[in-house]
């Protein structure tokens, strides 16, 4: 007892000249080192010099260990024994870094924040050594729990009425080489209105076999109740999709459409050709939508014929939304909601620039979407109304023919927005 007041006593002059960041470090230090040395007296049976009958190892020195802290960098002794070997069980092997300051680098990691710029924040927090590339990419590995835990959890609870799928791209080293991959997004709106992501991938391409692979898993971990399915055209996924979700109706995406038609008609005409087809989607009824499709179509025939034939093509995918309760459109006939996502795995991405590997790619990802279904897990609004999804839920799916049929009588139809007579230029 005598010689730890002692040691305190001279602690307690070494800091009366000091400042209160540094006094903070110091005892920090000190009481890190009294931890560790009595850990090990503990374990050896015996203090520092002394002989007891019950000791079970002998000294060997010590050896140095610097622990990054908020409070500053550390500097550890950690002893060493003849035989047998001992480690504190206060610190972890192979981790320079407390828990408080390990949860800011992983946290600035899944936030976009560069590892340079990472470094920067640990020196100005105190940890005056700083933290390398390798490290935070060490730290950040223990994320895959996580994401593993994230991706692989059970999704049997509730039908899924809606899934909407997307892909974005980013760079990755495979083989030495720096190739772009496709990260696939599936999110989903549930029997009571809210949003969910159901899962993510990272690979080769958006071919078929990739996709196939990715909704097969979807339902192995419980996905059904499908009654929507809300893509663009890749030819892949289409495949994937009829092969996969059987059952289930497609929505071609109008916005990815409305771009494949400006692709065949000049840019003076893309005006033009954009507002006629915009009239379909603000008719108030499923009649009315298909009756204005076949008018726009009708009238582009003779100055845009393959405008034309396209639509004639695409009729039933593209308005497969009007099969479904008319407050739901909006939210149905497009991938937009997974536009917001994807501009936000882009924004915490491009920080990055070039990814490592694919576990690194998917692990920032999947960060990103956990974040994003945990605000919609806890928000007060629904994506759709609860009271509106009570008239889609078991009920059947009209077959894509019965969405688009023809109006029997055309001068009842609600035909608004464009005049069939008016010319369309050249």
């Amino acid at each position: 007892m005598t010689s730890d007041q002692s040691a305190l006593l001279t602690l307690l002059a070494e800091l009366h000249d000091t400042t209160e960041s540094d006094r903070v470090w110091r005892i920090a230090e000190h009481a890190y080192q009294q931890l560790i040395d009595a850990e090990a007296a503990h374990t050896i049976g015996a203090d520092r010099y002394e002989r007891t009958h019950d000791r079970v190892a002998v000294r060997n020195g010590t050896r140095p260990k610097t622990l990054a802290t908020t409070a500053g960098d550390l500097q550890l002794q950690i002893p060493k024994l003849r035989a047998g070997s001992f480690y504190p069980s206060l610190l972890e092997r192979r981790r320079r870094v407390d828990v408080a300051l390990y949860a800011v680098i992983a946290e600035a990691y899944v936030h976009g924040v560069s590892t340079r710029k990472v470094d920067d924040l640990i020196q100005a927090l105190g940890a005056a050594s700083g933290i390398s590339k390798s490290q935070v990419s060490r730290i950040c590995a223990d994320l895959d729990i996580e994401v593993a835990a994230f991706r692989d959890r059970p999704l049997g609870e509730q039908p899924y009425p809606y899934v909407f799928l997307d892909a974005t791209y980013c760079k990755a080293r495979v083989g030495h080489r720096v190739v772009s991959r496709a990260v696939v997004i599936a999110t989903g709106v549930t029997a009571s209105g809210h949003r969910e992501v159901l899962g993510v991938d990272v690979g080769d391409s958006e071919d078929e076999a990739f996709w196939k692979a990715f909704l097969t898993g979807l339902k192995r971990r419980g996905l059904g109740g499908v009654q929507l399915v809300i893509s663009d055209a890749h030819e892949g996924l289409k495949k994937a999709i009829a092969a996969a979700m059987s059952g289930a109706s497609w929505q071609r995406c109008r916005v990815h459409f409305a771009r494949n038609l400006l692709a065949h008609v000049p840019k003076t005409d893309g005006e033009v050709i954009t507002a006629a087809y915009r009239t379909v989607f603000a008719q108030p009824t499923a009649h009315g939508v298909a009756a204005q499709w076949d008018s726009v179509a009708a009238t582009l025939a003779a100055s845009h014929p393959k405008v034309s034939a396209v639509m004639d093509a695409a009729r039933e995918d593209v308005l497969a939304f009007a099969g479904f309760p008319t407050a739901h459109w909006r939210k149905i006939w497009s991938t937009n909601p997974l536009e917001r996502l994807n501009k936000e795995i882009k924004r915490r991405t491009d920080v990055v620039g070039v990814f490592p590997n694919d576990a690194a790619l998917l692990r920032l990802t999947t960060c990103v979407l956990i974040e994003a279904h945990d605000e919609w897990a806890a928000g007060d609004r629904r994506y759709l109304a609860e009271a509106s999804m009570t008239a889609l839920v078991d009920r059947p799916t009209p077959p894509p023919a019965a969405i688009g049929a023809p109006v029997a009588d055309p001068a009842t139809s609600p035909i608004q927005g464009i005049d069939t007579g008016a010319a369309i230029p050249a």
